[in-house]
């Protein structure tokens, strides 16, 4: 060494100098902690303690420092540059975490000992946590990963094909809508199948816009009825569980999230060009028999297509979508003060022109251990939701005659382009409106919990409140083909209080475990609205904000209010954590029952579970981590009705009466006071299992669940002054399988390849309707068939020229004409009429829908893509088909239509409409669909390390990036284009997202 050498050199000729002693003092600690900190490599080989089996993928890190590797295939590790009495932790899933000093050893090999508590996982249940492996309901857990770097607006496209047995149900893609959640079919025809949500332990009743994904740090689905029966009449669709995130013990954290992204039509249908749409009306003067007098039924398009001028109508609705989301939280705490705060704002601008989405939300959440025997807290957040805007029609942007335009010579919108033709609208007209939409949600649960001095004996109250308003005014004028000015406002308010008691006590006897839980609460809602229409305006310039001045003013208003009282008792009981017991039992009352019925509805379940891997006979199955069979039965219950309507109430109308207006009353619906609760019992059967150190695990369930005492309105004789009533006349049931597969496929060294698997089926059945074993054709309800059929003709072919020539038709259609659908002569008669020739052709549920999720992960790079899919699917399908529009409208050109020259045997021809007898073309809606791709890459912490950055990650994710499927239309899923006209609710398509994102911890 240098330092060496210097002193051997120097010692004699100044071995007296203070510089030289104090020179050698320093040297000596240098080149001490030097030999102490020398550095070293370290190998060695990590195995199971069970069975010798080498262990791959276990982290080895470095204590104190960000050095580590994994294990590889073998168990083999390697780990370069590591101090000599450095310490090394050794972890796994499945095996109990080890520290080890090396000591100056640079082989060091471990045996690992598996840790069946590390295995049972605290799963949030209803009113509670659990481990895992001591539930035995059908508990699902949300994958986290879904939770963050997605492109959503809202949980419920998080959350969509990721779990077996919940469905999504996506009614519309306009920014800010909010898909259904269904857990297992529908329990219900005419009460709501959607299913409960709970929020940090206290019901939730606001949008599912309001709660912001990157505040959630859990998601559990309770699915049969030993789970949600705890929740009683709100449990018999199901039960979603969200816990937000709270703070931790430790020094402050701060979390920032952004992502941008690009949205566009995930598929589009193009409409006709120019050529096609003149000789698709060619067609159709062909096929009507008439003369084409021009090359162009319309004036305005006559001279348009003189002049040259066209119009690409999709282009003129439609934009490149944007949104863009902001995310920042602070969390921490001491020992006895914990708090998590944060807020968001999302902004999203649509693929259609005037749709718009933006959303500001905040969130406290505050933890207090006052005393060893009282702790408090509270939960808060307020959202606001804001839709305003004029919109553009879509549904007439493409429909419209590509020789039209949608300006004149000064620059103003012609309210109709294809005159003299009325039909359709300038679709830009919207955009001239005036429109606000807001929707905020504000609400907050305060809370106790006390620990009165015996040992697991607890009791909390919880007081929440929430407060939801809404506000809407619009008004259309002149620039909106409104010459007289159309004002609307509108006000609504939702004010809901619920106060909980909870007592629980848990105590262990030896083997024996004990849970107990004890509710009472109280909840009320009180809901009023206001709404005031002005038509007539002498100027479109004060909008609607000074109605009174229109000249016809009319106004309506509504108010109610409705309560719940409930009581609870669940028992959980478990010996050795072998032989598992849940015993539960919910009364709840609810206000909207009439007075010769007991308001009260008592629901109880019962279940049991047996942990087969924790008997000693399983001791030398090593391969077996976890293997749990489970059974419950319970009943739930549905309300059914909405407020007052088990009550007659009257309506008012003016009558003319002494050459004066009066207001007289009528009898507007009949009330029932006997109707009972919609009672939904269930049995459901599951096993859980986890091989190979847990690398192969999954759950398996069948299900059976019948709901009795529908509430179906019945007819009644009308001298009675009302031709139905609601009453307890109908029997639904439901069948069902789900599966889950989750998998670690690879872990060596750097690289590790995880797999995610879920399936789901059911099988929906009326089993009876209205007391009488009847079917109810109108609503399309057959007993022994499913909710969701589709009813109609069975379509053959098209009817072909020569078919017709040789009268093939007369005993089977006699007014049929060539281009025709031919349908199936069902009873034989010769004729097709709805009576006797509507047959079930499928069903809107699917036979079964599944997701697959692959996650690869190579030192710091993660790349996962989703797939969802939906099988067995038959849905009508309006955009192959346009009845009598086709001869004045734009059709997609996608669409094919028969004539003379081209004899389609799929396609009808454009007049077919006058003989179709109402058939809605129900086309097969099966999908695969890529519904999320992503790929992150976490920035390395010696490079964050000196900026005080605790992490650092970048992703970019692609959303809604491809749809395998035979459907003809914008979407097989949602596909609302054709349906409606205001151009506001239902014309918007599946949009695709590219987004660039990154989160930041300091």
């Amino acid at each position: 060494m240098k330092t060496k050498s210097y002193l051997k050199k120097h010692w004699r000729r100044k071995k007296n100098s203070p510089i030289l002693m104090l020179f050698l003092l320093l040297s000596t600690c240098l080149l001490a902690i030097e030999n102490t900190h020398a550095q070293q490599s370290v190998t060695g080989q990590i195995t199971s303690g069970t069975d010798g089996v080498p262990l791959p993928g276990v982290n080895i890190m470095v204590q104190g420092s960000n050095i580590g590797v994994v294990s590889d295939f073998d168990g083999n590790y390697q780990l370069d540059g590591v101090a000599s009495d450095a310490t090394l932790e050794f972890s796994y899933i499945g095996f109990k975490s080890q520290t080890i000093s090396l000591n100056g050893r640079s082989t060091l090999n471990v045996v690992m000992e598996e840790d069946l508590a590390q295995l049972d996982e605290v799963v949030v249940i209803g009113y509670g946590t659990q481990k895992r492996s001591d539930i035995t309901g059908s508990v699902a857990s949300v994958p986290k990963d879904r939770l963050e770097n997605l492109p959503v607006t809202n949980v419920t496209q998080a959350l969509q094909g990721t779990t077996a047995g919940l469905n999504i149900t996506t009614e519309s893609s306009i920014p800010g809508s909010v898909a259904g959640i269904q857990v297992r079919g529908l329990n219900s025809i005419t009460a709501g199948n959607s299913a409960f949500i709970v929020v940090d332990g206290t019901p939730f009743y606001g949008s599912l816009n309001d709660i912001n994904s990157r505040d959630i740090e859990s998601i559990e689905i309770l699915k049969d009825a030993s789970a949600t029966a705890i929740y009683g009449n709100r449990g018999s669709n199901g039960v979603i569980l969200i816990t937000t995130k709270r703070g931790k013990t430790g020094k402050p954290t701060i979390n920032y999230s952004v992502y941008s992204g690009l949205e566009d039509f995930s598929h589009v249908l193009e409409p006709m060009g120019p050529e096609d749409y003149i000789e698709k009306y060619a067609h159709y003067v062909e096929q009507r028999g008439l003369e084409q007098t021009d090359v162009l039924p319309n004036t305005a398009e006559i001279e348009n297509y003189n002049a040259g001028r066209t119009t690409n109508w999709f282009d003129e609705v439609t934009q490149t979508g944007l949104i863009t989301e902001h995310n920042v939280s602070l969390s921490g705490g001491s020992e006895n003060a914990k708090y998590f705060i944060s807020g968001g704002y999302l902004d999203q601008k649509g693929v259609i022109k005037g749709y718009e989405y933006n959303r500001v939300n905040f969130r406290t959440n505050l933890d207090l251990d006052v005393t060893n025997w009282l702790s408090t807290g509270v939960n808060a957040y307020f959202a606001n939701n804001n839709y305003d805007g004029g919109r553009a029609n879509f549904l007439f942007g493409t429909a419209m005659s590509p020789y039209s335009v949608p300006r004149d010579e000064n620059g103003e919108y012609i309210i109709y382009p294809m005159s003299p033709e009325q039909l359709f609208e300038n679709p830009l007209l919207g955009l001239t409106e005036d429109r606000l939409d807001h929707i905020k949600n504000l609400s907050g649960t305060a809370y106790a919990t006390l620990k009165p001095g015996i040992e697991g004996l607890e009791y909390k109250i919880s007081a929440s409140y929430y407060y939801n308003p809404r506000y809407n005014a619009t008004y259309s004028g002149r620039a909106a083909n409104d010459n007289n000015g159309t004002a609307y406002k509108y006000n609504a308010e939702t004010k809901r209080w619920v106060v909980e008691n909870l007592l629980t006590y848990t105590k262990d006897f030896g083997k024996h475990h004990f849970d107990v839980t004890l509710l009472y609460s109280a909840e009320e809602q009180n809901y009023q609205n206001t709404a005031v229409t002005g038509v007539g305006f002498f100027s479109d310039a004060l909008s609607y904000n000074q109605i009174e001045s229109a000249d016809n003013i009319s106004a309506e208003s509504e108010k109610w209010r409705q309560s719940w009282l409930s009581q609870m008792g669940r028992i959980n009981y478990s010996f050795d954590s072998r032989y598992l017991l849940t015993l539960t039992a919910r009364r709840d009352a609810a206000s909207v029952f009439g007075g010769n019925t007991d308001k009260y509805g008592v629901f109880p379940s019962m279940a049991i579970g047996w942990n087969i891997a924790n008997e000693s006979f399983m001791e030398n199955a090593s391969k077996v981590n976890q293997l749990k069979l489970r059974f419950s039965y319970g009943t739930n219950g549905n309300p059914g009705v909405e407020v007052y309507g088990t009550q007659s109430t009257l309506g008012t109308v003016l009558y003319p009466f002494g050459g004066s207006p009066q207001v007289g009353t009528y009898i507007d619906g009949m009330g029932n006071p006997n109707l009972q609760w919609e009672s939904t019992t269930t049995a459901n059967l599951g096993i859980d299992f986890g091989f190979f150190n847990n690398r192969l695990s999954g759950t398996v369930e069948v299900y059976d669940s019948k709901t009795d005492d529908l509430i179906l309105e019945r007819n009644i004789p009308n001298i009675t002054g009302s031709g139905d009533i609601l009453d307890n006349v109908g029997k639904l049931g439901n069948k069902g399988l789900d599966i889950t597969l989750n998998s670690v496929n690879v872990n060596t060294g750097d690289f590790r390849w995880e797999t995610r698997l879920n399936f789901s089926t059911y099988k929906n059945e009326i089993l009876n309707l209205y007391g009488t074993g009847e079917d109810d054709i109108a609503n399309r309800w057959f007993i022994g068939e499913s909710l969701g059929v589709v009813y109609d003709y069975q379509k053959l072919g098209i009817w072909q020229e020569d078919e017709i020539a040789a009268e093939a038709h007369l005993n089977h259609d006699p007014t049929a004409r060539p281009g025709d659908i031919k349908f199936a002569d069902i009873n034989g008669d010769g004729q097709i009429d709805s009576e006797n020739d509507r047959v079930i052709l499928g069903n809107t549920l699917p036979d079964w829908n599944g997701g697959l999720t692959n996650t690869f992960m190579y030192k710091d790079f993660t790349f996962s893509f989703f797939l969802q899919t939906v099988q067995g699917v038959l849905r009508n399908n309006p955009d192959i088909y346009y009845t009598d529009e086709v001869g004045r409208r734009n059709i997609p050109a996608d669409v094919g239509y028969w004539t003379a020259e081209n004899q389609s045997n799929e396609w009808p021809s454009l007049v077919a409409y006058q003989n179709n007898k109402g058939y809605e073309h129900p086309k097969d809606a099966s999908y695969l669909r890529i519904k999320d791709v992503r790929l992150s890459y976490n920035i390395p912490n010696e490079l964050l390390e000196k900026y005080n950055i605790q992490s650092m990650m970048l992703y970019v994710a692609g959303r809604n990036l491809y749809t395998f499927t035979d459907w003809i239309g914008w979407d097989p899923e949602s596909d609302q284009v054709s349906r409606g006209g205001d151009g506001w609710e239902n014309n918007y398509p599946l949009t695709r997202t590219i987004s660039l994102g990154l989160n930041i911890s300091l």
